[in-house]
């Protein structure tokens, strides 16, 4: 599974933005989520959805992010809204098998995607 992201870009504080990851296989069985990584930060996990629909966030994007996934387009959303500068990273998509919370165990992930900047100035 090739994962692809897009939608990022530089929005000003407050404002929002929705991120897609485009999946070149059926992702209806795979746990998802978000990744992100700031400059001269570790990586950090944002968000997850599993199969089922369930879903999981960081305690710093909860409230304001918006974890979704359209199986029948193969394609995984992230609404982010209330952006500050804090969220200006690089935003990766991953999959994995299993009901995994993929947000919390990296290690779980198969597929990660090439990333789409997200600049929020302020």
């Amino acid at each position: 599974v090739q994962l692809v992201e897009s939608g990022g870009g530089s929005v000003q504080s407050g404002g929002s933005l929705r991120l897609s990851c485009a999946a070149s296989g059926y992702i209806s069985s795979y746990s998802m989520a978000w990744f992100r990584q700031a400059p001269g930060k570790e990586r950090e996990g944002a968000a997850s959805i599993i199969s089922n629909g369930v879903t999981s966030y960081a305690d710093s994007v909860k409230g304001r992010f918006t974890i979704s996934r359209d199986n029948a387009k193969n394609t995984l959303y992230l609404q982010m809204n209330s952006l500050t500068p804090e969220d200006t990273a690089m935003y990766y998509c991953a999959a994995g098998s299993g009901s995994w919370l993929l947000h919390t165990a990296p290690d779980r992930v198969r597929y990660w995607g090439q990333g789409t900047q997200v600049t929020v100035s302020s």
